[in-house]
């Protein structure tokens, strides 16, 4: 008697393989915890990232040193409650990238390139969503830094910062919305969508390429899951150190009020030379392998988790 082969592992779960009411509330849980755990290290990037030269903070260390000792544990959240609205835009984020991977997989398209395509499309319907929130967020992370060359423009009174936090977002939303209309919401959408889009399409395809390299060298016993996160944190890596003078730019334009990315990369140029290319990259470095391992361990074991019944002799952990 012939005994028939071994079954084929899946190597990636595809969208019509899972159950949806599983797979969103858990993806959103997911995402927020990991947002929640993660989050000062925006804000500390964000700092880094508008200071001129290193006027305020020496590096992400002294920044989180400085940050706790003169603003508290609460100085680490400034923003953090307008910012969660990401969870949202994450849902329709990760639908668009399943989605878009789902119609080019009827074309027996390359998985580095639909993942370069679907990671692109899903960064610009995101950034729709959120940009406005994230304009918002940044004014608030920047309340409590101290005054330097390039503190913000807004101000916002004693009277107003006692009465609490939705008080002092109305304020910042007001102040934007009366200096630029509806327009000031989305100061530096382009930017965004020149930073995230790229970076977006980038981390996946190198999320599928170290992938394959990694399946290429290891032994088929070794765990699916743990290829998957260091894949995930080797992409997050790559895509930081090739975007960083991007979000740099993007952050500047939605807190300083410039005119234009090309000034921007003007004056970026012209304060830090080929330090553009470093300023704040240690903090993004930390947040964006933090961020891609954990996002990438919740996102693999919800698919996991989600997937029909029918698939589950098929999926390995």
């Amino acid at each position: 008697m012939v005994e028939s082969p071994p079954p084929q592992f899946l190597k990636t779960i595809e969208w019509d393989m899972m159950d949806k009411t599983k797979f969103v509330p858990l993806s959103m849980l997911s995402s927020f915890s990991v947002r929640c755990a993660l989050y000062p290290l925006t804000l500390i990037k964000t700092r880094l990232q508008i200071q001129k030269h290193n006027d305020v903070y020496s590096g992400t260390f002294d920044a989180y040193y400085k940050i706790f000792k003169y603003e508290g544990f609460s100085g680490l959240y400034r923003g953090f409650w307008v910012s969660s609205v990401q969870i949202v835009s994450g849902v329709f984020y990760i639908s668009t990238y399943e989605g878009v991977r789902h119609v080019l997989s009827r074309k027996e398209v390359n998985s580095k390139f639909k993942a370069l395509v679907a990671g692109g499309f899903a960064s610009l319907v995101s950034q729709t969503i959120i940009v406005p929130f994230d304009v918002i967020s940044q004014h608030l992370m920047m309340l409590g830094c101290p005054k330097s060359d390039y503190q913000h423009f807004l101000h916002v009174s004693d009277d107003v910062a006692r009465k609490g936090k939705f008080a002092v977002t109305t304020e910042i939303a007001r102040q934007i919305f009366q200096a630029d209309g509806i327009a000031g919401f989305y100061r530096g959408y382009g930017a965004s969508l020149a930073a995230y889009v790229p970076n977006s399409a980038l981390w996946w395809a190198f999320y599928h390429f170290y992938q394959d390299e990694l399946y290429a060298i290891l032994p088929s016993w070794f765990s699916q899951l743990l290829i998957q996160t260091v894949a995930g944190t080797l992409g997050g890596f790559t895509t930081t150190i090739l975007t960083n003078p991007l979000d740099i730019v993007r952050a500047r334009l939605q807190v300083q009020r410039l005119n234009s990315m090309s000034r921007a990369f003007r004056d970026l140029w012209r304060e830090e030379r080929l330090q553009m290319f470093t300023k704040g990259l240690s903090a993004r470095l930390v947040q964006s392998a933090t961020f891609s391992f954990s996002i990438i361990l919740g996102y693999e074991t919800i698919k996991r988790i989600s997937v029909n019944d029918e698939y589950k002799e098929l999926v390995r952990w």
